[in-house]
């Protein structure tokens, strides 16, 4: 007897051996509307038979589960599609990934952004037949065979590397693949979908491997939701930071230096106001700043470990013969620092900012303008405390991101948690104790938080923020790491009340994160027009040229020496200005400064230079009239800026 528990509370029994999956739902009244199912937490087609009891869910369309399982199975009806435009086509692997999909595929010939229209309509038919999705269990050299018969060397290549005695293929018409499933029961599902673009992708990642064809698309459960998305894909193109970030001459891209990102005159003023206000930040909440070399000696990285855990992501260099690295992390210079001396309990907490620059080695497939690079700055800090001060440290630096996140840049985030790791380091009672004084300052501050198992650093749990952007996009930047490993591999310590010696708990954290990524993301959220105390040019005289006869000539001197008199003072108030002063048209020029996201422009002509006063226009409000000097220093001093707090 099998007997099954719905999450509706209702309970149902079979007087047999084994079940389908869709049988227990129906039975439950769950079936309606799923598209696959989940028993005792596992994942399985509705046709799936299933020889034990327990808790039986349907997984719709529209939950998260749901929508991988839809865009995976999207995965395979395209590259069904493209096996029968394109016979001969050879397929590596088909994932699912964030708001979408895409197959890696060997093709017999080059395809382009015009073929997606064609690959798509023959998905339509497929989908369109309602062809059936069964899952073959095939034993594991009977599956090899198959795979070598049909001529596909990526899957017999998959299917060597796995060690399990059977695998499971899919079925769809005549289109069969490799994959664990589950997916959706027939190709009716899969209705609200659309191919997005082509990439190169080398096989398994590794640029020695040849080169494949990776099809990017996406797919919804409705047509409502699929619309919504390619709006928002259209929208973060108009806010591609590579785009604006050229137009408005921030920073530039170069093959001499790939990922390696060239940063203008403009692009500095934004970078350094950003890092004014973090260091003011910083020092207001107790915090000191060091700065720690770029290349150590190999022995720091073995003795912290990255040398063995972090090895593939690092660069080398010799000096004097010997083996030394570029730093990829600041922690271990950092606690080098802290050994300079000897610590008291009366030093701690002790809070260490680095505004550090590292480098890893990144694929070149993987290099994305600023947001995926191989050198940036961290904005760093390490925190040593004694244990009883853990969950005060980790709420400060809570604290100090949802300032940043919210009061300054208008960020909503969510939080995750994330547990150990397969490649972690230390005792299994050590990581206990991290996680759970991690999920206290989390609980203690009423912080609503989801787990993320595995994915933390190898030397302790993590802490990590990610942001929303105006577009509803998510960005993962701050994270707050704890740490029982490296002050036990430094061998730090601080003298106790008891005159002993004591191991401080270290914290990592960054706020930022990279402060050339942050860049990016603030670029694309407000699509070039930051906000006004950071914006790269905050002020833009634009004099109206005067020509002519000898008085008139006069008359221009008298404007020109006016303009630099407003410039000196606009610089005097801590502003950054520019003169446009170009034989163009007055409308051309006040439209350039709007197309460069200038937040306020001057406008100075015969009646401001006898007046002594301006006309000001503001980028989004237009003309805000003419007004004395004193009245727009107090339009300024109203515009939020988290310096002058």
């Amino acid at each position: 007897m099998l007997k099954f528990e719905g999450n509706n509370g209702k309970i149902c029994e079979f007087q047999t051996e084994s079940v389908k999956v869709s049988e227990a739902l129906s039975e439950l009244g769950l079936l309606k509307k799923a598209l696959a199912g989940k028993v005792n937490g596992e994942l399985l087609d509705l046709d799936r038979g299933i020889s034990q009891g327990g808790r039986a869910e349907p997984v719709l369309a529209s939950s998260e589960e749901g929508l991988e399982i839809l865009r995976h199975s999207a995965a395979h009806l395209m590259a069904q599609a493209i096996e029968k435009l394109y016979p001969g086509a050879k397929f590596g692997i088909g994932p699912c990934i964030k708001d979408g999909f895409y197959y890696d595929i060997d093709l017999p010939i080059a395809l382009t952004e015009q073929d997606l229209p064609v690959i798509e309509a023959e998905m339509r038919k497929f989908a369109g037949a309602s062809s059936k999705v069964e899952r073959i269990d095939m034993a594991r050299d009977e599956a090899l065979a198959f795979f070598k018969e049909r001529g596909d060397p990526y899957k017999v290549e998959l299917i060597s590397a796995l060690e399990a005695p059977t695998v499971s293929l899919y079925k769809q018409g005549d289109y069969v693949d490799l994959c664990r499933g589950p997916h959706v029961p027939d190709t009716s599902w899969i209705r609200n979908f659309k191919l997005l673009s082509l990439a190169g992708a080398y096989w398994r990642g590794d640029e020695k491997n040849v080169m494949l064809t990776r099809v990017y698309g996406t797919a919804f459960a409705t047509p409502d939701e699929l619309k919504e998305h390619l709006r928002r894909l259209e929208e973060a193109k108009l806010r591609d930071h590579r785009k604006l970030g050229k137009e408005l001459d921030l920073f530039s891209l170069h093959d001499e230096g790939q990922g390696f990102p060239f940063f203008h005159p403009k692009g500095m003023a934004v970078i350094n106001t950003l890092m004014e206000f973090w260091q003011r930040e910083h020092t207001r909440r107790g915090y000191d700043e060091i700065r720690t070399p770029l290349i150590l000696d190999r022995s720091l990285w073995l003795q912290s470990g990255h040398w063995d855990h972090y090895k593939e992501n690092m660069y080398f260099t010799e000096i004097d013969e010997q083996p030394f690295a570029i730093k990829p992390m600041n922690c271990p210079g950092g606690m080098l620092v802290y050994k300079t001396q000897i610590r008291s309990y009366r030093d701690l907490p002790l809070r260490m900012a680095e505004r550090g620059i590292v480098h890893r080695h990144e694929r070149s497939g993987a290099l994305h303008g600023l947001m995926r690079v191989r050198c940036f700055t961290q904005d760093d800090a390490h925190l040593y405390c004694m244990p009883d001060q853990v969950r005060q440290e980790v709420v400060g630096v809570m604290d100090l991101c949802d300032y940043i996140y919210k009061k300054v840049f208008g960020f909503n985030y969510r939080v995750e948690l994330s547990t150990r790791p397969e490649n972690s380091l230390g005792e299994t009672a050590q990581w206990e104790m991290a996680e759970a004084a991690l999920k206290d300052a989390l609980e203690s501050s009423g912080t609503p938080y989801r787990v993320n198992e595995g994915d933390g650093a190898f030397y302790g749990p993590k802490i990590d923020f990610h942001l929303e952007d105006c577009i509803g996009r998510t960005w993962q930047c701050g994270t707050i790491q704890l740490d029982f490993q490296m002050p036990e591999r430094f061998d730090l310590t601080y003298v106790g009340p008891d005159g002993k010696e004591h191991r401080p708990v270290m914290l990592h954290r960054t706020i930022l994160g990279s402060i050339e990524r942050f860049l990016g993301i603030l670029i694309e959220n407000y699509a070039g027009a930051f906000p006004f105390w950071i914006a790269p040019v905050q002020v833009k005289l634009i004099p109206i040229q005067t020509r002519g006869t000898a008085p008139e000539i006069s008359q221009a001197e008298t404007h020109e020496k006016y303009v630099r008199e407003l410039a000196d003072t606009f610089r005097d108030w801590d502003l950054r200005v520019e003169v446009d002063n170009r034989d163009e048209k007055l409308g051309k020029r006040i439209r350039d400064a709007q197309l460069q996201k200038v937040p306020y422009m001057i406008v100075i002509g015969d009646k401001e230079v006898e007046l002594r006063t301006v006309a000001v226009r503001e980028r989004s409000k237009g003309d805000l009239g003419s007004m004395s000097l004193d009245a727009l220093k107090s339009v300024w001093e109203a515009e939020f800026n988290p310096l002058k707090r």
